[in-house]
């Protein structure tokens, strides 16, 4: 599964390195990181006494909250998308494919994207959609038009808060590749346009969306597994073949990052599915995380193996932990175990496990034990609980697109709750919480695991219990 595998948005320069990767790395695993943002949430009895004391009050809201905020709703979404490299190109298939959808607008500063991508929406027997192709802030453009309802980022990490921001500011509801941002006050900035400009600004994290975990929910909210008690969530797959190919990434923007940071750069498809199945910011709230790290070793021995001399790669120092594993509590009192590991061997896996008083689920390979339908201690049969599958799942059961079809249950249900003004499956507040292990995981592997608090991005509007991604179908028309 190659999430959020895309193109940047300007050439390589001769030396390996985009402009903009040179640019944008000063200061991105200093300051920026947001010790001063970290926001204490709301006091719980499972918080620590021992969370560290610069964490400072949550900056006052702007706006009302979006929790519960419905789209508007419309006959047609008007869609702008942002990079059409691997992901964006790929997944505009999918846009071109969803009922009462029109793309209106694309951008890449290389061209022959662009045009590829242009070709697909008149093949669509669509309108020819403007293009943008004039540098790396011509996404600027295409968010000022008005003649948009929702921009599509699809674009290197570097690039993700800059364009959600920009698309909100123009009056815009948005939607980021993981993950939405990479620095504490970048999301509370997200989270406070958003209330101010009265814009959705969603994680598209896909992983909610597939099959296996949307099963596991709706048996979660039913009680099959009785008082939930654990989860764990990962993102364990070897990309050093991939970082190193000079034409899967152009440029080496993913790469660098492991020479910024030493935590958990991708955490959202693992924490994104098993915070859904413990109503994390709909009745539960993470609290804090303490994280861990080995040595970073994998990445410098696959270039000595594979890399010739000279290759610009034998001047990047490597620092991101080969494996991160991070423990994150809830006000609940329930845990989450997360990994990240993309520089070792290792078949993929996103663990994908939750347990509870009366059994457990546990993904890669998939299986079930729960109470009283097993005994003796062996695992039992998950295809036999497809009743429980999702109606999404029901509706659409061999859907098209990437990633076993969960990409293209994302895209529908999105689109579905923009045409129909319902609100959305998930918020800003949820992609704040998803993604803040990136450079909370960071500052604990740091200070020797030492807990980190996990801001309360919702102000206290956890307490509610809500919808999000276990929905009901809706009536259309």
């Amino acid at each position: 599964m190659h999430d959020d595998d895309n193109q940047p948005l300007d050439a390589t320069a001769p030396d390996g390195h985009s402009r903009r990767d040179v640019l944008r790395t000063a200061g991105v695993a200093g300051a920026g990181l947001g010790l001063a943002a970290l926001g204490p949430g709301t006091a719980q009895a499972a918080e620590p006494a021992s969370l560290p004391a610069q964490a400072a009050a949550a900056p006052a809201r702007q706006g009302a909250t979006m929790v519960g905020v419905p789209f508007e709703r419309r006959s047609t979404v008007r869609v702008g998308i942002i990079g059409l490299g691997n992901r964006g190109g790929s997944m505009i298939d999918l846009f071109l494919a969803m009922p009462g959808v029109q793309v209106v607008a694309l951008c890449d500063p290389v061209k022959d994207k662009t045009a590829k991508a242009a070709a697909k929406v008149t093949a669509a027997g669509q309108p020819a959609p403007a293009t943008y192709t004039k540098g790396d802030h011509d996404f600027e453009n295409l968010c000022k038009r008005g003649d948009l309802d929702f921009v599509y980022a699809a674009t290197p990490w570097d690039w993700h808060f800059e364009m959600a921001r920009t698309a909100m500011l123009n009056g815009k509801h948005v939607g980021v590749e993981c993950p939405i941002a990479l620095q504490l006050d970048q999301l509370w900035e997200l989270v406070n346009l958003s209330e101010r400009t009265r814009r959705h600004c969603m994680q598209l994290e896909n992983c909610c969306y597939g099959r296996n975990e949307m099963r596991v929910l709706r048996m979660a909210h039913a009680g099959k597994f009785g008082q939930l008690l654990h989860g764990a969530g990962a993102y364990n797959h070897d990309l050093r073949g991939l970082m190193f190919d000079p034409d899967y990434y152009e440029g080496p923007w993913r790469r660098l990052w492991h020479t910024r940071l030493r935590g958990d750069l991708y955490p959202n498809h693992g924490f994104g599915p098993v915070a859904n199945y413990m109503d994390i910011n709909r009745g539960d709230r993470v609290t804090h995380i303490s994280s861990f790290g080995t040595p970073s070793l994998g990445l410098a021995e696959y270039r000595a193996a594979n890399m010739p001399p000279g290759d610009p790669s034998w001047k990047e120092s490597y620092i991101e932990s080969d494996r991160t594993i991070s423990l994150v509590q809830t006000a609940k009192g329930r845990v989450i175990r997360l990994e990240h590991d993309v520089s070792t061997p290792h078949p993929y896996s996103r663990i994908n496990q939750l347990g509870g008083t009366k059994g457990v689920f546990e993904d890669y390979p998939e299986r079930i034990y729960i109470e009283p339908d097993h005994t003796n201690d062996a695992w039992g049969d998950f295809s036999k609980y497809a009743d429980w599958d999702h109606w999404l799942w029901k509706e659409h059961a061999n859907p098209p697109g990437g990633h076993g079809g969960m990409d293209y249950i994302m895209v529908f249900r999105l689109m579905q709750t923009m045409r129909l003004g319902l609100v959305p499956d998930f918020d800003v507040y949820d992609a704040a919480t998803w993604t803040s292990p990136v450079p909370l995981s960071h500052l604990s592997i740091k200070a020797q695991g030492a807990p980190q608090q996990i801001p309360d991005f919702t102000r206290g509007e956890w307490r509610k219990e809500r919808g999000g991604v276990d929905s009901e179908k809706p009536a259309e028309g």
